[in-house]
């Protein structure tokens, strides 16, 4: 893909979505400790006695995914020929790598480095947390920074296709595994599968059904510049308030224990730089061209952070270390992953010579 010699730019939101994340963390924690009973009132709105899935934030949640899925184009899977090499490295690395990857980080330093300051039944749910977090390939920021890239729109789009495609067979078995295995923690699968259910299959669904019918009765230049613009700001309202929830009922984990969140960053930061490296290294040594690499270097090392927090909130329930662990990739996102797209900018020269 040609240069387009226009410098890229994200839009407010995106540009300062790690400030927008503290601001809710500090309306959050002021809603916790200030107004406890609607705090404690509006934690027991479940679906059902210990069910863990707060009615209020999967309304939220389900805000925030469908619009995403919105983008999702299945047809672009008869395109998956066309980028063979860089489609399978960036796979192999989603769904071979990463997850184990980062249970071991996640073992190594909560199990073993930070014990000392958070304790064993922490360190599993933060085991837990970032096993969610890791298991579940970004859908929609990853969008934003191939285009940071001039990544090949196309690429990006048939790997999210295939992602999302895999996610519904392999996201729930990899997470029971590894925080099993990592931890001391139960996983409900039946659980699992039910949060697989209803945050991604009933939103894809939807998304596809809305596509399929928006495409006909109007047209592809009508859906990408009229009605998914629409939709963004209330996928952002949506994010920023089930943040502020999620914040409100971690007050007292977050004001007695604040120096985990610097810890929990540690081990997500590591495993993100760890797998972009690892994916734009084999793009580079198979000679795939920059504006497949560079994309496939952040799908490789950006998360799912909408599904991770609905994940997490479902098994242990909106106030647990798992959680919060999730939250706190959010909260580390955009200026890890803006490191990685300057790095891949500045790099660019390494694939002069890529075939494709």
């Amino acid at each position: 893909m040609a240069e387009s010699g226009v410098k890229k730019r994200l839009n407010v939101f995106e540009r300062y979505l790690t400030l927008w994340v503290a601001a809710c963390m500090v309306i959050g924690v002021a809603i916790g400790r200030y107004l406890p009973v609607a705090t404690d009132a509006l934690r027991r709105f479940e679906f059902g006695t210990q069910s863990h899935i707060n009615v209020v934030i999967a309304v939220l949640i389900w805000l925030m995914i469908y619009p995403m899925m919105l983008k999702v184009d299945f047809g672009s899977i008869l395109n998956v020929g066309r980028q063979p090499r860089g489609l399978a490295i960036t796979l192999f690395v989603n769904w071979l790598v990463k997850p184990f990857s980062m249970a071991f980080f996640g073992w190594l330093f909560f199990r073993h480095v930070f014990t000392p300051w958070i304790g064993p039944e922490m360190a599993d749910q933060y085991i837990a947390g970032v096993i969610i977090l890791a298991a579940a390939p970004c859908t929609a920021m990853v969008f934003v920074w191939s285009y940071l890239t001039d990544g090949d729109p196309a690429y990006t789009l048939v790997q999210v296709t295939i992602n999302d495609l895999i996610m519904l067979v392999l996201f729930a078995p990899i997470v029971k595994f590894l925080v099993t295995g990592a931890s001391t923690l139960e996983v409900p699968f039946v659980v699992l599968v039910w949060a697989v259910v209803l945050f991604i299959v009933i939103p894809l669904t939807a998304g596809t059904v809305t596509r399929a019918i928006l495409l006909k009765a109007k047209n592809a230049i009508w859906f990408e510049e009229k009605f998914l613009p629409v939709l963004h700001p209330v996928s952002i309202l949506a994010l920023l308030l089930t943040l502020v929830i999620i914040f409100a009922f971690q007050s007292d984990n977050i004001t007695q224990r604040f120096f985990h969140v610097i810890l929990i960053a540690v081990p997500i930061l590591i495993q993100v730089y760890f797998n972009s490296t690892l994916v734009y290294t084999l793009m580079q040594k198979f000679r795939v061209r920059f504006s497949i690499a560079a994309p496939g270097a952040l799908i490789g090392a950006s998360n799912f952070f909408e599904l991770a927090v609905a994940t997490a909130i479902a098994l242990y329930g909106p106030g647990s270390g798992a959680a919060l662990a999730t939250v706190v990739g959010v909260l580390v996102e955009v200026p890890v992953m803006l490191s990685v797209v300057g790095i891949c900018n500045r790099t660019r020269g390494w694939f002069a010579n890529a075939t494709r």
